[in-house]
């Protein structure tokens, strides 16, 4: 895999920012867009923009026809067993929280139990929260050892017969940590419990396929992996779906209107109220082609080596402090002595490289790990040694430049 090529298959990384070649390292929290994405949206709006479903016209039926065409792209990325098991959504956190609202908020009663793990993003904690205060259950965490991993021996009592509902993030948008989400699988159904997978950070890095892992649902969001904000996916079994009632009234997912009541469409459509994300739908599809061209395993080895870099150069750094396990996804999180994470991100962004600083939407997280923020550094199929090369090497000015002040 030739990163530099595929790099110019980006148009916005061919740039200069603060006067220097930019570095994108930020993509965990969202990826770049290839030309094919951009050309295909573009495509859509010059040449067939039109609402889908409801007409017969040429136009309609070119749009209905790619917008369903993506929901089969997306079918076969994840392995699932039908399109009716495919619902667009704005994203993750959309899916989220249609899957706490219209399941655990129906299926939920007092003296039930739900658990998550401490570094789960906020959209995968807060609406469970919010659904044990609307029935009443248990919100109950697993307990992470010291790298940063689950334990799984600990998770054999935490997880219980009380246990309706296991919900955890894929891999960890801080630590990188990649979660054995087919042995939480199995854990959760020996005890009649649902799985929920957060794959915001899984699908686009690594092959997916939930027949496989087994999982009950399964979230991820088109613009990590190449497509546009503002569309996302959920995953879920038919039979759960079947006996889920939406939270979205009106428009697509109408079958039939009464005085007094009304029906829904069948699957998937009865969780697609209003005009659907059209245009997200169709540069999702394109994404998935693109990716599809380059192989999630291809994707995987070539950040695996990117980490592995990362750790051999930012560890010449004294003082420099990174989070989580050896074995883990394209991110690296790290604190620079006790220069806040916002300076190092100001510091390096005057030098063209762009990471993220804070507390990435992880507040447990970052209380577990007895820090308020951090920085962070996430790749990339675009991304290249040179880039963790610069890296280094803007931390080496950032520490010298705090260095001198104090």
């Amino acid at each position: 895999m030739h990163a530099a090529e595929i790099k110019k298959l980006f148009p916005l990384l061919d740039q200069h920012v603060n006067g220097k070649p930019l570095v994108y390292l930020d993509s965990a929290a969202t990826s770049q867009k290839p030309y094919t994405v951009i050309e295909k949206l573009d495509d859509y709006y010059r040449r067939y923009n039109s609402n889908v479903h409801r007409g017969v016209h040429t136009l309609g039926t070119i749009a209905t026809d790619e917008y369903e065409g993506a929901r089969e792209k997306v079918r076969a990325f994840l392995g699932a067993a039908s399109t009716e098991e495919i619902i667009f959504t704005r994203g993750t956190t959309t899916a989220l929280n249609l899957v706490a609202r219209c399941y655990g908020t129906a299926n939920l009663t007092e003296g039930d139990e739900i658990v998550i793990t401490p570094m789960e993003h906020h959209s995968n904690i807060i609406p469970w929260q919010q659904v044990a205060k609307a029935t009443g259950a248990t919100l109950k965490y697993l307990t992470l050892l010291e790298d940063g991993t689950i334990d799984m021996n600990e998770a054999q009592t935490t997880i219980t017969s009380n246990t309706k509902i296991v919900s955890v993030m894929q891999v960890s948008n801080v630590l990188g940590t990649i979660n054995p989400i087919k042995e939480l699988t199995q854990l959760a159904h020996k005890h009649g419990a649902v799985m929920v997978v957060d794959g915001a950070q899984g699908a686009p890095h690594m092959k997916v396929n939930v027949q496989e892992l087994d999982c009950d649902f399964y979230a991820f969001s088109g613009h990590k992996l190449g497509g546009p904000t503002g569309i996302g996916v959920l995953y879920g079994k038919k039979q759960l779906l079947q006996n889920m009632e939406p939270y979205e009234f009106g428009g697509e997912m109408i079958d039939f209107v009464g005085l007094y009541e009304s029906t829904w469409k069948e699957l998937p459509w009865k969780f697609e109220g209003g005009t659907p994300i059209i245009a997200g739908a169709i540069g999702l599809g394109a994404a998935i082609d693109f990716i599809g061209d380059l192989g999630l395993d291809t994707i995987k080895a070539h950040e695996q080596e990117l980490v592995s870099y990362s750790f051999e150069r930012l560890s010449e750094i004294d003082g420099l402090t990174i989070f989580g396990p050896k074995e883990r996804a394209g991110v690296v999180t790290f604190q620079l002595d006790d220069i806040h994470p916002h300076d190092i991100a100001t510091v390096l962004d005057a030098e063209g490289i762009a990471v993220r600083a804070g507390h990435h939407c992880a507040q447990l997280l970052m209380k577990w790990l007895k820090v308020s923020a951090t920085a962070r550094a996430s790749y990339y199929v675009y991304n290249t040694k040179e880039d963790i090369d610069a890296l280094k090497d803007g931390l080496v000015q950032t520490k010298e430049y705090f260095g001198d002040g104090f």
